[in-house]
């Protein structure tokens, strides 16, 4: 992802046409994913696609069709809502998609097993929406939906995609049996983790707070012995009312013994609270 940033800062304009290529990729992903994974098994995990794996099994509707019918309304209310170069991306992911579906509707499964099914059809699919979702983009559908959704509210997209697939999972339960049903849960559930994945990054990072009677010495052994910057927030104790700098510092997970031990060493006695921070932005970290 440094090539594409240092690319993008060289050359503004590829901006736009790394998006695209990222809708594209997606989208074939996801189209690929749907016929070799999740229609054979009959495995409806939400949005469109799965509206259209009911609806062939059902009625024998082509799935392609179907994808495009729906779509068209919910493109509109993305124009609306997220804007005209949005609309403009999202209508190629919502044109190429289904059409991606059309072509590949004769590829033999690759699994009939439908545990197999919806496991990696909802690591493709996941992967596929994630890879769209990097271009500021949509394939259509409830993913648009959901993007919608994240804008206003603030929800991961993961978090958005579950909570509005949630009813055509309950349908496909319905329509298909409980365990279908079931096996589109999972499938959800792993589309939503690997969305997550896809935007956050494999990388994890640990954010340590550290309040210490010796802070200059701990600031300047983080600084020059594990060279990562130290930020010192304004504290007072709740039980003496002093002032009580806080030390707030964020390491590489490899990093994160390195700094325990060196807090360790310089005061025993320091107070250390380690959290999870998923994305880091900014020097020394990936760029955004």
């Amino acid at each position: 992802m440094n090539i594409l940033s240092n690319l993008i800062q060289t050359y503004p304009k590829t901006r736009i046409a790394i998006d695209y290529l990222f809708v594209l990729i997606g989208a074939a992903i996801i189209g690929l994913a749907f016929n070799v994974f999740l229609l054979p098994n009959q495995v409806a995990s939400g949005g469109v696609s799965g509206i259209s794996t009911i609806l062939k099994t059902t009625l024998g509707l082509e799935p392609a069709y179907v994808q495009w019918a729906f779509n068209i309304p919910l493109f509109i209310a993305g124009v609306v809502f997220l804007g005209k170069q949005f609309g403009v991306k999202t209508l190629v992911g919502t044109i190429f998609l289904p059409l991606v579906v059309f072509f590949t509707k004769n590829i033999e499964p690759w699994t009939h097993d439908a545990l197999l099914g919806a496991l990696f059809g909802g690591i493709g699919v996941g992967l596929g929406l994630g890879i769209v979702f990097r271009g500021r983009a949509s394939t259509g559908g409830t993913d648009l939906a959901a993007q919608i959704i994240n804008k206003y509210t603030g929800f991961t997209l993961g978090r958005c995609v579950v909570m509005i697939d949630g009813l055509i999972v309950l349908t496909a339960a319905i329509v298909f049996d409980i365990e279908k049903g079931l096996y589109a849960l999972i499938a959800l559930y792993v589309t939503s983790k690997t969305i997550d994945l896809v935007q956050v990054g494999f990388g994890r990072s640990k954010m340590a707070m550290i309040i210490t009677s010796k802070q200059e010495e701990v600031r300047a052994g983080i600084l020059n012995k594990i060279d990562r910057g130290v930020t010192k927030l304004s504290a007072y104790g709740g039980f003496t009312d002093h002032e009580r700098p806080v030390l707030m510092c964020v390491v590489d997970q490899t990093e994160f013994t390195k700094l325990k031990q060196l807090v360790e060493t310089l005061d025993p006695s320091a107070f250390v609270v380690v959290m999870d921070a998923a994305e880091v932005l900014g020097e020394g970290f990936k760029r955004a």
